[in-house]
């Protein structure tokens, strides 16, 4: 498997989902989550991260609280967002970079 770094440096959007188990706003974006995945398919890879398994992660992106979402393209943060988000303003972000 590919590392996150590696991942993050392609020229493929990353979409980084930071999440908590117990974060009921994080079970609301799942499927939305989810959702977005599969009509990208091909065209956007999304990573999940649980927080408290991957405190170095959350720490290093100075993640506060969850769920925090970080679009990445080329290594960079290009948007970057807490909080609960729709469907549509997770694709006008995401077809930003395609």
């Amino acid at each position: 498997m590919s590392s996150f770094k590696e991942i993050i440096k392609g020229d493929k959007p990353v979409l980084v989902d930071f999440h908590a188990d117990w974060c009921g706003p994080c079970q609301t974006m799942n499927p939305i989550i989810d959702e977005i995945k599969s009509h990208y398919g091909e065209n956007l890879r999304v990573l999940k991260i649980n927080v408290d398994k991957n405190q170095a992660a959350a720490q290093k992106y100075k993640v506060r609280g969850v769920p925090t979402f970080l679009l990445f393209k080329n290594g960079e943060i290009n948007w970057r967002s807490a909080g609960v988000h729709s469907r549509a303003d997770l694709k006008r972000e995401i077809n930003k970079l395609l």
